[in-house]
């Protein structure tokens, strides 16, 4: 549970929104278990832009052809010390920090043709200029049968570890799947001498065949594309989260992307500066199928500039419960533009949300036992507000809702249009 600078900065956010946001997070939303600040891509480019990638950038390197953070952009890593002075800031907040990587080693490495750490070898010896990554043209694959290509992960990871860096967002390794690159920066990773969660992305078109790999290798890894404030990227992650959720326990997590929510676009990849162009429901859809599938949860949006309305969807402790002390949780049902989620807590209780994808509002009956509630439960509390939800006997057909038979009970359930509602009994 944590932010991301993404949504917000794309490539160029700085140290002082990193501090503000993580000053922020550790006033309002530590206490309810959001703990992690995590720079997105491009922290080594001294000349970053909105709206992309620049074609050839001077990346910040060291001898070795290590990233290091723009010393203009983050001035406390002047002088070679790297992320270490602020890695140790947010660790007095009682926060973790991470980082995102590419696959690969940088381009002006290769071109300086830099030494690599701990080897004879150099950068140019270990590429491989065949498998380069699609999107971002800084960086160049690396030859996984030349030892020397381990040794360049090794000292980069073990560079992090010394900054004390707590999560590394690995990129371009999903899509398509590296296998060499993956196992290469998990072993990487596991002989550093600090813990460091490992994250993989981009997971577009990501296989469950996949699956006991990425266990044994990763984390959380991500199950899809970019994920923006649009309700056409919100809801094929129904379908995805359906098929992941089941595997999402604590041997690795299945990761539906950040929560594109609050103040994003403000120099981002995407998008002009703006609140989002989620509904209020269909933002408390999007928390809500997150949680109920137990994804990690990124926020994407400036915090200290979000609106209220926002900031309280994190901080409803009621509902980070499902998130925190849920298990086997699952799709039930998707019929009518309707898709229910169900899933058991620790002490005997049970979590239901139902969600409308339609763009109409709507109110439905629901078969109690049909939402895995029972014949006839008592103390159902609507999670987002805390109220108390009406449960109807059903005696007789002549009472009887659509899809209700007699010996049963009704919920009767307003949902506004991608809206959504979490029940707990």
């Amino acid at each position: 549970m944590g932010w991301n600078s993404w949504d917000c900065y794309g490539t160029t956010v700085t140290e002082d929104e990193v501090i503000a946001n993580a000053e922020f997070m550790a006033e309002h939303l530590l206490a309810h278990g959001w703990d992690t600040i995590v720079i997105d891509a491009d922290w080594a480019d001294p000349q970053p832009r909105s709206h992309g990638y620049n074609e050839a950038a001077r990346l910040t390197i060291d001898a070795h052809g290590r990233l290091h953070p723009d010393p203009v952009r983050f001035p406390s890593s002047a002088g070679g010390a790297g992320f270490g002075p602020l890695a140790a800031r947010l660790h007095g907040l009682g926060l973790k920090l991470g980082v995102h990587v590419m696959r690969g080693i940088p381009r002006v490495a290769v071109a300086a043709d830099t030494p690599v750490l701990g080897t004879d070898s150099t950068a140019s010896q270990i590429t491989d200029p065949t498998n380069v990554c699609e999107w971002n043209p800084h960086y160049v694959g690396l030859d996984h049968t030349n030892p020397a290509a381990q040794a360049y992960y090794d000292s980069c990871v073990a560079q992090f570890a010394e900054w004390g860096l707590d999560f590394v967002k690995a990129d371009d390794m999903l899509w398509p799947y590296q296998v060499p690159d993956i196992e290469a920066y998990a072993l990487a990773v596991e002989r550093a001498d600090r813990e460091i969660a490992l994250s993989l992305s981009p997971g577009r078109d990501l296989s469950a065949a996949h699956l006991d790999h990425l266990r044994a290798n990763a984390t959380m890894w991500r199950v899809c594309d970019d994920v923006w404030d649009r309700w056409d990227d919100i809801e094929p992650n129904f379908a995805r989260l359906a098929r992941w959720a089941p595997f999402a326990v604590p041997d690795g997590w299945p990761d539906a992307d950040m929560l594109p929510l609050g103040r994003i676009g403000i120099r981002a990849e995407r998008g002009e500066p703006r609140e989002g162009a989620l509904t209020l429901a269909e933002r408390r859809t999007l928390v809500t199928l997150w949680v109920m599938a137990r994804s990690p949860l990124m926020i994407g949006g400036d915090l200290p500039t979000s609106a209220a309305e926002t900031i309280a969807l994190f901080t409803n402790d009621d509902v980070l419960r499902v998130l925190n002390e849920s298990h086997g949780n699952r799709e039930l049902l998707r019929e009518r533009g309707l898709v229910v989620w169900a899933a058991p807590g620790p002490d005997g209780e049970r979590w239901v949300a139902v969600f409308n994808l339609d763009d109409e509002a709507r109110v439905e009956p629901f078969d109690t036992r049909s939402l895995g509630l029972g014949a006839a439960p008592a103390g159902v509390v609507d999670v987002w507000s805390g109220e108390s939800v009406t449960v109807e006997a059903v005696h007789e057909q002549s009472n009887a809702a659509r899809s209700v038979a007699p010996g049963s009970s009704v919920v009767r359930i307003a949902l506004e249009p991608h809206g959504c509602v979490l029940l707990r009994v």
